[in-house]
């Protein structure tokens, strides 16, 4: 008996058409087919086979909203192309950090306060 993968995450938001666009139209996330649950939401892809799934009508403010704190992270293929986007459109973010593995890390924050990390591979960062 055995976890094969992590299928995928769930965020509660408090406005999913705004929650909608920051992960299709800031993160770059494929918006997915949902099944008609009773509640509104919206499910995007993450990679090939994981999904992200925003749950509407959370009623309670994010606590915890650190890059230490509460967090999910997604691996990504190009840290500096990431950065210069975020610069382009006006994103906060919390600067390129250099874990002692050698991954470059940065965090970015969705519209309510969820933490997002965005992360290279181990041993990629300069010496």
């Amino acid at each position: 008996m055995k976890t094969t993968q992590l299928n995928h995450v769930a965020l509660h938001v408090a406005d999913v058409d705004q929650s909608c666009a920051f992960y299709g139209d800031i993160m770059q996330l494929e918006p997915m087919p949902r099944p008609n649950f009773n509640f509104p939401g919206a499910w995007f892809r993450l990679g090939d086979d994981q999904e992200l799934h925003l749950i509407g009508e959370r009623p309670e403010p994010v606590t915890g909203a650190k890059s230490r704190g509460d967090h999910w992270a997604l691996m990504i293929d190009d840290m500096d192309a990431w950065e210069d986007y975020f610069q382009r459109r006006g994103v906060e973010y919390v600067p390129r950090r250099t874990r002692p593995d050698g991954a470059y890390q940065i965090y970015v924050f969705d519209p309510d306060g969820h933490c997002l990390e965005l992360c290279t591979p181990g041993g990629v960062a300069s010496p």
